[in-house]
């Protein structure tokens, strides 16, 4: 696909730094999570669980889960703690009870050349797997160097929340190929109407 291009529907990113902030990232700039293919494939292209894994059984409950923990750690991520509580209280509570499941039991097998590889030890199930993003929200969340690192993409019409490790923390996007590149395209065009003017 040429840099520049909108993606594809289940073309899936994992460039925002933390696993709960990919999972935000499934909203833009459509909803990426619609079905139980797209929401399998992200389990294991995010590292959730190893890629020879069995996940025949997501269904759309386990959509419904993703979602509205996606939507938690939205609010969570975008806004700050108030005297009043209210919807940042439930959704820190809805993460923090998500947190205290156990994740998925890994072990190390013997792989056919006699390599050790991390297996599950039986199929992940969903509760399991939504307590290892909420982990990784709560650390985030507790994490003041982290947290004073979360940007917001400043592309156009993008509403990605990112970690920025940059040296000099000056990363303004999401994606450099992405949205720094609509934004240089942008700037090269109108530069371009104000020469012919």
């Amino acid at each position: 696909m040429a840099l520049g291009t909108t993606m594809a529907p289940y073309e899936l990113r994992f460039d925002a730094g933390r696993i709960c902030l990919d999972l935000l990232a499934t909203t833009h700039p459509e909803e990426r999570l619609d079905a139980p293919e797209p929401l399998r494939a992200w389990i294991v292209r995010s590292g959730l669980v190893p890629a020879a894994t069995e996940l025949t059984h997501v269904d759309s409950a386990w959509l419904v889960g993703f979602r509205e923990l996606r939507g938690r750690i939205g609010q969570l991520v975008r806004s700050r703690p108030s005297a009043e509580g209210g919807s940042y209280d439930l959704a820190l509570a809805h993460v923090n009870d998500l947190a205290r499941a156990a994740p998925p039991a890994p072990r190390a097998v013997q792989a056919e050349d006699g390599a050790l590889v991390r297996e599950l030890a039986g199929p992940p199930g969903c509760e399991a797997l939504l307590a290892v993003i909420a982990r990784d929200a709560v650390e985030l969340l507790t994490d003041p160097v982290a947290r004073a690192s979360l940007r917001e993409c400043e592309g156009d019409n993008c509403p990605i929340v990112y970690l920025d490790t940059s040296r000099g923390r000056r990363r303004r996007w999401c994606s450099s190929e992405v949205c720094g590149n609509r934004e240089r395209v942008a700037r090269h065009r109108r530069r371009a109407a104000l020469a012919r003017a």
